[in-house]
């Protein structure tokens, strides 16, 4: 039986956050929160602070959530369904897949 090789982390996530409306706590959480749910996908994940009212996150330089066209703050398990969609579609989320499906968040 030979074991299947390891997966090699490429994924590129970017949280961009706004210094002048302090919101640095909430970018280093979600950060946290995707490093440890996909510390296998992901190669780096970089803070970038900015003005402005900006919050974005970004997978590969594709925007996976803009607070000012999404509405406000992704809740995590959003947060983290949208990231699977891009680095590991095949990836179940277990409690965060089940709480979508029954509509909450």
């Amino acid at each position: 039986m030979t074991a299947e090789p390891p997966t090699i982390a490429s994924a590129r996530i970017e949280i961009r956050y706004c210094t002048q409306c302090r919101w640095l706590l909430r970018a280093a959480w979600m950060a946290q929160e995707l490093l440890t749910t996909f510390e296998a996908e992901i190669a780096s994940l970089a803070l970038v602070p900015g003005t402005g009212g900006v919050f974005e996150v970004r997978v590969d330089g594709v925007p996976v959530w803009e607070r000012v066209a999404d509405g406000g703050f992704p809740g995590i398990g959003e947060l983290k369904r949208r990231v699977r969609d891009r680095i590991a579609p095949e990836r179940a989320l277990g409690h965060v897949d089940r709480v979508a499906r029954e509509g909450r968040d």
